[in-house]
């Protein structure tokens, strides 16, 4: 990941009861931060799209808090998921309402427990008809409720397939359907695979105008090789791992991105304001009622005292930078000298920081990704060692989005 130049990785499906310090601190000494879904697939561990009423309860909210407490004190942990594709053509009109509930409750139980705030999103299925509708009612000020709008918005997105044109995909009617957004906006999954492999050429347009005036960059789905087929490796059951076409594809796009002008402040959108709500912008199907849920007693015994246990405090020292898995390019020969490079505490990871590695083919999709751009100096200054300090402005999180989408 690396060697690639990811510095943001979005992880479901996690188990608070693990100790996640030994992965954290990696990632930290890489140059990488996490986004974290706080629920998962398994029943009762979301929000339940048909009944909301129902799935929002004491024993869900318990261990989404435990998800909190598993990695507040890990300051390359940049952001949490409250809810994930839970709006759509199936849902009941009502379930907006209940991911502010349970976005309210996680922002209150961090500002009690954290030592910093971190911010709190929702990840939005690409369904066009209900996108504007979506943002508003979940970004907007609300009156006795300051906590339960969200910081962030991703959208899982894969209407760029291929070599299609910015129009194709549609990016032109997202950047008209976001252009008064008030949150940092960023693909929390992008990558179709219809046409294999993948060349990713939606990346240039990703990081590059006009879509850096609204979006923050990407999350690419997903690392590894699973049965749907969007790996960018596959990790053998040996633990070897083989680099797919994808992978080099990526790469390549990467170096491309002028990482300078992503640092160009875009003042306009950091200095949007939030709508305040009212009925008159939603016009979908969707709830316009902003009564949000009040929260259950039992939930408010565990933001006042807290879910016990004992949880991480920190990271670990990292001392073991050298490669621990054969890695194989796509025509089987094996790369030799993949190192962790530890980056200061100045630094995020971006495309061209990590060159080690070779298999000593002369194609450079193959062997060390370019230094195209800061040649790896990071220009916002920003690194996983004071994530306390990053702004959810649109501008300063389209410098760290170079994405991958995992899961745990």
């Amino acid at each position: 990941m690396q060697r690639a130049g990811i510095n943001t990785v979005r992880i479901y499906n996690l188990d608070p009861e693990i100790d996640h310090t030994a992965c954290m601190s990696i990632f930290n000494a890489a140059g990488m931060y996490m986004v974290l879904d706080v629920n998962s697939p398994l029943p009762g561990e979301s929000i339940n799209r048909v009944a909301p009423e129902d799935s929002y309860n004491e024993v869900y909210m318990k261990r989404v808090f435990q998800i909190i407490e598993a990695f507040k004190n890990f300051d390359n942990t940049l952001g949490f998921f409250s809810a994930n594709e839970v709006i759509n053509e199936e849902s009941v009109a009502s379930v907006p309402s209940y991911i502010r509930a349970v976005t309210r409750d996680i922002k209150d139980y961090i500002a009690k427990y954290a030592e910093r705030p971190i911010p709190v999103g929702y990840s939005a299925a690409d369904v066009r008809p209900l996108l504007a509708d979506t943002i508003n009612y979940l970004s907007c000020n609300l009156e006795g409720s300051t906590s339960s709008n969200m910081d962030f918005f991703g959208l899982n997105s894969y209407s760029w397939c291929a070599d299609a044109s910015f129009e194709e995909a549609g990016y032109d009617i997202l950047l008209e359907q976001f252009s008064d957004a008030t949150v940092p906006i960023f693909f929390s999954e992008y990558g179709c695979n219809e046409v294999m492999p993948r060349t990713f050429t939606e990346v240039g347009a990703i990081y590059s105008s006009p879509m850096t005036e609204v979006f923050s960059g990407g999350l690419v789905y997903e690392y590894s090789e699973e049965e749907n087929n969007f790996g960018l490796v596959t990790i053998n059951d040996d633990n070897t791992i083989d680099l797919k076409e994808d992978y080099l594809n990526l790469v390549e796009q990467y170096n491309l991105i002028d990482l300078e002008a992503l640092t160009k402040a875009n003042s306009t959108a950091a200095n949007l304001k939030a709508l305040t709500c009212e009925s008159s912008m939603i016009t979908s199907n969707l709830t316009n009622s902003f009564e949000i849920p009040e929260r259950p007693s039992a939930i408010d015994d565990l933001i006042n005292n807290g879910v016990g246990g004992t949880w991480p405090t920190g990271f670990q020292e990292v001392t073991n930078t050298a490669e621990i898995a054969r890695v194989n390019t796509p025509d089987g020969s094996e790369m030799t000298g993949l190192e962790l490079q530890i980056l200061g505490n100045d630094k995020s990871n971006l495309p061209g920081e990590n060159t080690s590695g070779t298999d000593g083919s002369e194609d450079p999709g193959s062997t060390k990704p370019s230094t195209t751009g800061s040649g790896g100096s990071s220009p916002t200054g920003q690194n996983t060692a004071s994530a306390s300090k990053v702004s959810t402005g649109a501008v300063v999180l389209a410098a760290l989005t170079f994405g991958v989408w995992a899961q745990s």
